[in-house]
């Protein structure tokens, strides 16, 4: 299966913001046709308007993504470590990617990597990916298992050149790739459990228990040092899908799971 991993959908925004429309959810595709894990964007492909020197370490609800986004500064880099969860098939067809990026919260560039948790015909499977969209994502042919220790970092290394870097000390393999994106605003860094969606909208949300993220890092410092957003994924019924908890230690969160869309 291949998927993009743009940016956020938001179905609502934090005090100060510009509520957007809520985006629908709609059924799967068919095994042939990729999926989207789609850039942060509302119906009509406006964005909100967030007025970061007001209100800060707000709360927000997207319709795809959960976790946490570093906003209104420059970044370089973003990083942490996660436990590859394990997703339950018996409560039907559902997708699910945890990844780390830059850009994307506030614009249609991402720079990101990360892995992919799939539930089908009441089977499970896992991959790790990076993407520079606009191009298409690149899927890696090394195994990925529930319960695996994944470490994902984005770095910006200068002259419009990104190194991702995604590795798996439980199987014992790292992948690392340098690729150029030009005006990339690097406007943002998020850590990330996101819906994949196809051109409609978010897919159902698999269930994959609770993602914990430590050693969350943006810019080399602990993500609490920055000004973030926190992100629950709601769906546009209004349905939690997801919940993000609060930031222990100002590097360390997890994200839980509520509800199959």
């Amino acid at each position: 299966m291949y998927a993009f991993h743009r940016s956020l959908r938001m179905c609502a925004t934090a005090v100060l913001a510009v509520a957007p429309v809520a985006v629908p959810a709609s059924a799967p595709l068919a095994a042939a046709t990729p999926l989207l894990h789609a850039p942060m964007r509302v119906a009509g492909g406006a964005h909100p308007l967030f007025i970061h020197s007001f209100s800060r370490n707000a709360t927000t609800t997207s319709t795809n993504w959960a976790g946490y986004a570093a906003n209104g500064s420059t970044y370089t880099s973003v990083s942490t470590t996660f436990r590859q969860p394990s997703v339950n098939c018996s409560q039907g067809d559902g997708y699910s990617s945890f990844w780390v990026g830059l850009d994307g919260y506030s614009s249609n560039s991402v720079e990101q990597t990360g892995t992919e948790a799939d539930c089908s015909g009441g089977s499970a499977s896992y991959s790790a990916w990076y993407e520079m969209f606009p191009a298409f994502p690149v899927t890696y042919s090394n195994r990925v298992r529930p319960g695996d220790t994944i470490t994902a970092t984005v770095t910006y290394v200068g002259s419009n050149k990104f190194t991702l870097k995604l590795a798996d000390s439980t199987q014992g393999w790292s992948r690392s790739v340098t690729k150029s994106l030009r005006n990339a605003p690097r406007s943002s860094a998020e850590i990330i459990a996101e819906a994949p969606s196809d051109a409609s909208g978010p897919l159902p949300l698999d269930d994959f228990g609770t993602a914990t993220f430590t050693s969350a890092t943006v810019n080399g410092s602990s993500l609490g040092n920055t000004h973030w957003d926190s992100i629950d994924m709601v769906d546009s019924s209004g349905t939690t899908q997801a919940t993000t908890s609060g930031l222990s230690g100002g590097s360390s969160f997890s994200v839980t799971w509520d509800s199959l869309n």
